[in-house]
């Protein structure tokens, strides 16, 4: 198996080149069960954003916080 050395070119930002990271992901369309991924660049800053699947191998933090 080949070692990844470098994130996949989707993962870059399309103004700079930067490593995206996810910042947030948010309920899009709850009928069609679909999410919207943020991601920010870690060069410039600039968001970029998609619409994709909800997937429901994945656990979620909860939006509760402890008392």
């Amino acid at each position: 198996m080949r070692t990844i050395t470098q994130p996949p070119p989707s993962c870059h930002c399309d103004q700079c080149g930067g490593e995206l990271r996810l910042k947030l992901i948010e309920p899009a369309n709850r009928t069609l069960d679909l999410e919207k991924e943020i991601f920010v660049c870690a060069n410039c800053g600039r968001e970029q954003s998609c619409i994709v699947s909800h997937n429901h191998n994945v656990s979620h933090m909860s939006d509760h916080k402890a008392a």
